[in-house]
């Protein structure tokens, strides 16, 4: 069994990227520049932004956070949208999920330029996708490609099972793995809550990715030896021991599974920490389209 290190693996991106920059600003060219739009105040959404701002820093992209409370009305929200679409500073810019319930997630996604839009959750981009054309992936699904890649795990040929069904992660991490592409060439099997036996379809996975949001849904039983494991799952429980209380699991259940598996994400330390970096990969291609 191989621990994929999400946490080293971001961070020798990062520096990669920051080479780049350093080589950009040393010939005076236009430094990449993300913004995110933070609305109310989440503690995941919080620190999850906080996370990508730090990155920024360390790679010497310009960064700016638009935060408003939870109040804003959607008219507000989509002004603050165009304003940056129109930004020829921005080269790309995230607003940041959940939105508060009276604002319109779709037609916030809609609104954003598909030129900008780094989190690749806009139609035009998952469309591209979907075809196999040039655009920007989606953070998550593609962070886990560059696991698969850099740990040069053999993908072509493969069974792989998704677990969860999402526009974020579940459905465009299915249209990846199968596209006749490195990493990819898998045949895939897209599962969710509906799936009869679910447990059977997930044993017979070469890879399994999981991001059903069930702390520890995924056992021993339903892991064949030798498999890949990509948890993509961050579920607080309660832990006593713990001075805050919780501590955070994944999907998998990483102790029963690990023996069994050839390769396995941790969480945390797993897919998360790849999220941010595909941003930060993300902004750096759509400056470089700019030029």
């Amino acid at each position: 069994m191989k621990i994929i290190d999400g946490k080293q693996l971001a961070q020798t991106i990062k520096n990669e990227i920051k080479e780049e920059v350093d080589q950009i600003r040393a010939e005076g060219g236009n430094i990449p520049h993300l913004a995110a739009v933070l609305v109310g105040d989440n503690p995941a959404s919080r620190s999850y932004v906080r996370n990508k701002v730090r990155s920024c820093e360390f790679v010497g992209f310009e960064s700016t956070l638009i935060q408003k409370d939870a109040g804003i009305s959607e008219e507000e929200l989509l002004e603050i949208i165009d304003e940056l679409n129109e930004n020829e500073d921005i080269d790309g810019f995230i607003v940041q999920l959940p939105l508060p319930d009276h604002i319109d997630e779709t037609k916030v996604t809609l609104a954003i330029d598909p030129k900008k839009d780094v989190d690749g959750f806009h139609p035009v981009n998952f469309g591209r996708m979907a075809q196999g054309l040039d655009c920007f992936l989606p953070a998550t699904p593609y962070g886990i490609l560059q696991m698969l890649e850099r740990y040069k795990i053999d993908t072509s040929g493969k069974h792989c099972v998704v677990i969860g069904r999402s526009n974020i992660v579940g459905t465009p991490m299915s249209i990846l793995l199968s596209r006749k592409a490195n990493p990819g060439n898998c045949t895939v099997t897209l599962t969710h809550s509906r799936t009869k036996d679910l447990g059977a379809e997930i044993l017979r996975a070469d890879i399994i990715v999981a991001a059903i949001g069930i702390p520890n849904f995924v056992g021993s039983d339903m892991v064949k030896e030798g498999a890949v494991v990509i948890d993509v799952g961050i579920n607080r429980v309660e832990d006593e021991t713990r001075k805050s209380g919780y501590r955070l699991v994944g999907d998998v259940d990483f102790d029963a599974v690990a023996d069994k598996a050839s390769y396995i994400t941790p969480v945390p330390g797993g897919v998360g920490p790849m999220t941010v970096t595909s941003l930060l990969m993300n902004t750096l291609k759509a400056s470089r389209l700019k030029q």
